[in-house]
């Protein structure tokens, strides 16, 4: 019994100090791509960057379009779970609420976080796309995602006839896809500097005002 103790606690140990390290790597890997671009950030700075060897960053992302999309991928969820975005509780939640605008303003609030985590790095991938084709296909899945999970909301919404006259699920989702997209966030938050609040209740009122009326 004891043996099994001392076994389970090493193993924790183990996966502890992975985790830390990947989150070492992640952190370095995220700051280098968005000073630098992904086209000029090489996996030897990287590794310098989070205090790795190099061999040690390659066993655990063998180039670097693996290090670009997992260190996206969990900037965009928060954590290093493998559920999507659209499978997350928030959005379960908010494609449930039987107030629209209720509804409005929780999706909002998640993508406004996901934005501030992860929209610079979106953006890496949109402005790398046309040099790289793991950037482009980084980029469009993340499109594809993305208006998935807005299309899941404006049919939610469509459903209980919350839309306004005239606006199908489709063209309802686009509008959000437009004004939550990271480009927009980047304007506003990175260029003019608008504090989250300031643009968290911009983004909700058009939203609300756009597809609710």
């Amino acid at each position: 019994m004891a043996g099994d103790v001392k076994r389970a606690y090493r193993s924790e140990a183990r996966a502890a100090s992975a985790a830390a390290t990947r989150a070492r790597i992640r952190d370095a890997a995220a700051r280098l791509f968005v000073e630098g671009g992904y086209v000029a950030t090489t996996m030897r700075q990287v590794a310098s960057a989070a205090g790795v060897g190099e061999r040690t960053l390659y066993d655990a992302y063998p180039n670097k379009a693996a290090l670009f999309t997992h260190t996206l991928g969990v900037a965009i969820v928060g954590d290093e779970q493998d559920v999507r975005v659209l499978d997350r509780p928030e959005m379960t939640a908010a494609r449930q609420q039987a107030d629209p605008r209720a509804a409005i303003t929780q999706l909002i609030a998640y993508t406004a976080d996901l934005l501030d985590r992860a929209g610079d790095l979106i953006m890496v991938s949109v402005e790398a796309a046309g040099a790289d084709p793991d950037m482009r296909a980084a980029a469009d899945a993340g499109a594809a995602a993305t208006h998935k999970v807005h299309l899941a909301l404006t049919t939610a919404l469509h459903q209980q006839g919350s839309l306004r006259a005239g606006l199908d699920p489709t063209a309802a989702a686009d509008i959000l896809y437009a004004l939550a997209s990271p480009h927009m966030h980047q304007l506003l938050r990175r260029h003019r500097g608008w504090p989250v609040e300031r643009y968290t209740a911009w983004l909700e009122n058009a939203a609300v005002r756009e597809l609710l009326g």
